[in-house]
């Protein structure tokens, strides 16, 4: 299978970076230069961009388990995020992993005047930190500086116990199955593992948890009536999460639309395998314990080890004091060789 779906892919030796950005699938490509030519032959189709955007939410519904009304589509994760942090009641308490993308946690930190509260635990033990005052727990699945992986089941049962909402931030876990009907809200930025153009982003929600959420970016697009809304002073929003639309950067979607599809239609759990196999071969090699994660991160606080990745011909990230290989489906067991030759001792 990932032989198949690497297929789709064009081919760049060395590339171990989807937890920065992903590599755009060849329909992605195809279907955007189709897109510019018209453009510029004066022939946009508006209705074929919205065509885009259906088919984009209909397709990252299925790929994490929810309903086309439970997704609202959006261009960044802290906006998104902002929305969830927005509708908290002055003085509420939000539990955040120590050290998580500031995506998550900005956009509840800006509410300090409010009295919102903001609380940091480490990943291992956040749900040990859940307290009868928690309003909202708020997490990436997966960590971006070092690929960890939150213990699920243990958060949601301490929040469940709590009456805690729980936001969860899937943007690095594009490499394993998620099903998004399990949190209260998710959120997730799709030009990293999911390969689409920057730009295009999804949330999740309960449909009981949408109706306390305020569209903080009303416009046209999160009407009921997309293209009868374009004038006021009359406004009736989509029900459901499309009412928290916000109007779409159409080329991104035009080239979203392929990849999701793609996405949707892969087995993930043979994804994870491939992606964690690849990174557990590089930990082993290193002497190093498996690590469960497509996400590689080892200790370079000078930048040394990065330049030497680098000069070997592979693109990888520094983040936190290390340097974060990310392994997908467009990679092999030559990029493993490449990585392990630049790594070896000198």
């Amino acid at each position: 299978m990932t032989t198949d779906l690497r297929s789709e892919f064009a081919h760049a030796p060395g590339y171990i970076d989807a937890a920065t950005v992903g590599l755009p699938a060849l329909a992605t490509l195809a279907a955007l230069r189709d897109a510019l030519d018209e453009w510029q032959a004066g022939r946009a189709d508006l209705h074929a961009y919205d065509a885009a955007v259906a088919a984009a939410r209909t397709s990252y519904a299925r790929l994490v388990g929810v309903a086309p009304t439970d997704v609202a589509i959006g261009a960044q994760t802290s906006a998104l995020v902002g929305l969830v942090a927005s509708a908290l009641p002055d003085g509420a308490e939000v539990l955040v992993v120590d050290g998580d993308f500031s995506s998550v946690v900005y956009p509840f930190l800006a509410h300090a005047d409010r009295g919102i509260t903001v609380r940091h635990a480490p990943l291992a033990a956040l749900a040990d930190e859940v307290r009868p005052t928690t309003a909202v727990v708020a997490f990436s699945l997966v960590q971006s500086r070092d690929g960890s992986v939150a213990d699920v089941d243990a958060v949601l049962a301490a929040a469940r116990s709590a009456g805690a909402l729980t936001l969860c931030d899937t943007t690095q876990a594009g490499w394993m199955p998620v099903d998004a009907s399990r949190f209260d809200v998710t959120v997730c930025s799709a030009y990293k593992w999911l390969a689409a153009p920057r730009g295009v982003a999804f949330l999740t929600a309960r449909r009981e948890v949408v109706e306390g959420l305020r569209p903080l970016a009303a416009g046209w697009y999160a009407g009921d009536d997309v293209w009868g809304s374009c004038y006021g002073p009359n406004m009736r929003l989509a029900t459901g999460a499309r009412g928290l639309d916000v109007s779409p950067a159409w080329l991104c979607w035009v080239g979203a639309a392929p990849v999701l599809e793609l996405w949707a239609a892969t087995d993930m759990a043979a994804v994870r395998a491939h992606a964690v196999g690849l990174a557990d071969s590089l930990r082993a090699g290193l002497s190093l314990a498996p690590g469960g994660s497509a996400i590689v991160s080892l200790p370079d606080a000078s930048g040394a080890v990065g330049d030497r990745l680098r000069a070997a011909g592979c693109r990888v990230a520094g983040r936190a004091g290390g340097v974060r290989l990310a392994f997908h489906v467009w990679n092999d067991a030559d990029d493993v060789s490449r990585a392990l030759t630049a790594l070896a001792p000198h």
